[in-house]
């Protein structure tokens, strides 16, 4: 091997010979090239951050994924002790919510009249679909009879409180929000109005308003970052598997910063950092915000999640198998 700084391992050949997932990560790293490479890294940085007992580990990923079958891998990792915060958008409530109440998603296509689509009452989500009778009305009818009950037990809640009460009431083993409250894994949404969800809460409140002795339910908007801020701060060291960008992924790093910045991360997205925006940026452009440490491992995934997390997620669960999460709050 030369000494070379630009050079730091061998191209080896691979053959048929891949039967596992293991393998499969094995191949990869031989590969050496390109994504292939990238995604072996990640497993190498999954698995040491997960090796260190003192890390918390945020999971942080998009709503769009929750309309996929990755709903039920990402709500068994959760099960399984991998994950101590969650930090993700109001979609993935939306679908989540929607799938647990019976709500039917189905296959479709990128490249469909969506004209016809929308005449037919169906709503695509790039190439999967569900019916407008499967979502918005199943998640208003949960979250206005969750509230029924919930103001009942006191007028202000956070977010957080709201969702891990609202898990209790679902009955779907691949449930999100079921696998959250089951776990006690605090499951934050900063931006929780930005659909279904946080609409369904502003409606329950305007029909209490106009019901004799009805009872609203308040938002404390400031009760999960006060929760966020305990954690960056009692934490001893932070580490981040971060699966597509906007919000969720930002509210990650932003909170990592006042903590040092993370100690491990993955990034797992398809967006380009060329356009500036948060969501293509890589790991080292965190290190200049303090976002992430300048010694952290860290690994960029340039690729599909429903692609990238069906290897890497089984991966971890079959190297440790269970993991005794950190238990933050509540």
């Amino acid at each position: 091997m030369s000494n070379s700084p630009f050079l730091v391992g061998e191209i080896l050949d691979i053959d048929t010979g891949i039967n596992t997932i293991d393998d499969l990560i094995e191949a990869y790293k031989r590969i050496g090239g390109f994504q292939g490479r990238h995604i072996a890294d990640a497993a190498s940085v999954l698995l040491d951050m997960y090796g260190n007992e003192n890390v918390t580990v945020f999971l942080s990923f998009t709503g769009n994924l929750v309309s996929t079958g990755l709903r039920g891998l990402l709500a068994k990792f959760i099960e399984r002790g991998f994950v101590d915060v969650i930090i993700t958008t109001a979609g993935t409530l939306d679908h989540d919510i929607a799938k647990s109440m019976g709500g039917k998603y189905y296959l479709s296509y990128f490249d469909v009249d969506d004209v016809e689509m929308s005449r037919e009452g169906i709503h695509r989500i790039g190439n999967v679909a569900v019916r407008k009778e499967h979502y918005g009305p199943l998640i208003e009818k949960f979250v206005h009879s969750s509230l029924e009950e919930l103001a009942k037990i006191k007028e202000e809640w956070g977010v957080r409180e709201l969702l891990w009460e609202m898990g209790k009431r679902i009955d779907d083993e691949y449930s999100i929000i079921r696998a959250a409250s089951k776990a006690s894994v605090p499951i934050y949404v900063p931006g929780f109005v930005d659909g279904a969800f946080g609409t369904a809460i502003l409606t329950y409140n305007e029909i209490q308003r106009t019901r004799a002795g009805g009872k609203q339910v308040r938002i404390d908007l400031l009760k999960d970052e006060h929760e966020l801020m305990d954690i960056a701060y009692s934490s001893k060291s932070l580490g981040a598997l971060i699966i597509g960008g906007g919000i969720s992924k930002h509210h990650v790093i932003w909170w990592s910063q006042f903590a040092g910045g993370l100690d491990y991360v993955v990034y797992v997205t398809m967006a380009i950092e060329w356009d500036g925006s948060l969501s293509g940026a890589r790991p080292k452009e965190a290190i200049t915000w303090g976002k992430v440490k300048p010694t952290a491992r860290q690994a960029f995934v340039l690729e599909d999640a429903t692609v990238v997390l069906p290897i890497l997620i089984p991966y971890v669960v079959r190297k440790y198998g269970f993991r005794k999460g950190v238990k933050l709050v509540g």
